[in-house]
């Protein structure tokens, strides 16, 4: 079952003013007539009394309670900072399973809550961001790979595991064998763009069709992850019901954010043992 966390932020914010609002323009002018009526008719008010005709319905009071504190989430999950808990391997070894991750929500533009249109532009994505974004073939899903393609771009990724953009081969140095793969995977260091970070390879066939090319359409990007033969990226997705000159392709309307920073690690899916801050810091 899909969970639309924002859409629900949203409507109880919602609730909770409306019922603050409702409160402040109706009921508590009535409390303080009935208060002034009594105080009015009697000789010694009894602060009991008093007490009593100012008290709020109990949910008033709640709302009234949790709408600063709400609000003040929806703000900052919306346009500042969103958290985020990586769910698999696919950024191997930039991102491990199990890390907490934090994302700019303005780094690419303000965007409305649960809408997510763009009503102030601030910037684009650069190549080698590493950007959470809205899964295209279901937008319900969150997704988080590294900008390897720009609108124009010409992606090719070779049989023999090497990336191409615009016919340029991007520059990658060994670094040595994984530790603890037993030889089965190899590390690297990737030049992408202003980025340089690590991509892991696996001692196995690359599993697309060797010499195919996407080209990158206006406002869309190509995303690739950092594990390079073990993630659900670009050079795979095929959806039928999505037009074959933007299959594989991210659209601008799809981004999140841009994920900068590592603040925790939990790597134990059933939250048995004490999470570790060893690997807190920026994101590469």
């Amino acid at each position: 079952m899909s969970f639309n966390f924002p859409l629900l932020l949203v409507i109880a914010v919602f609730v909770c003013g409306a019922l603050a609002l409702f409160d402040l323009v109706f009921l508590a002018p009535r409390r303080r007539a009935a208060i002034a009526s009594y105080q009015g008719q009697v000789g010694q008010a009894d602060d009991a009394v008093i007490e009593r005709l100012n008290k709020e319905p109990l949910l008033v009071e709640y709302g009234k309670s949790f709408f600063p504190v709400l609000a003040i989430v929806l703000v900052l999950r919306s346009f500042l900072v969103e958290p985020f808990q990586i769910p698999s391997g696919s950024m191997k070894p930039t991102l491990e399973v199990g890390d907490f991750i934090l994302v700019n929500k303005f780094a690419y533009g303000i965007r409305l809550p649960v809408l997510d249109t763009k009503v102030i532009d601030v910037g684009d994505p650069q190549r080698g961001d590493v950007m959470v974004f809205r899964y295209p073939s279901d937008p319900n899903i969150n997704y988080i790979k590294r900008v390897v393609g720009l609108a124009g771009d010409r992606i090719r990724y070779t049989s023999d595991k090497r990336l191409y953009i615009n016919d340029t081969l991007v520059a990658e140095t060994l670094i040595g064998e994984e530790p603890r793969s037993l030889g089965s995977a190899t590390l690297y260091n990737e030049q992408l763009g202003e980025a340089e970070h690590q991509i892991r390879k696996e001692m196995k066939r690359y599993r697309v069709e060797p010499g195919r090319e996407w080209v990158v359409p206006e406002g869309h990007y190509f995303m690739m992850g950092d594990n390079r033969d073990n993630s659900n990226d670009s050079r795979y997705w095929n959806d039928p019901s999505i037009p074959k000159d933007v299959l594989g392709m991210v659209p601008d309307r799809n981004i999140v954010g841009k994920a900068f920073a590592v603040w925790m690690s939990w790597p134990d899916p059933k939250l048995r043992n004490l999470p570790n801050f060893s690997r807190v810091g920026l994101i590469h």
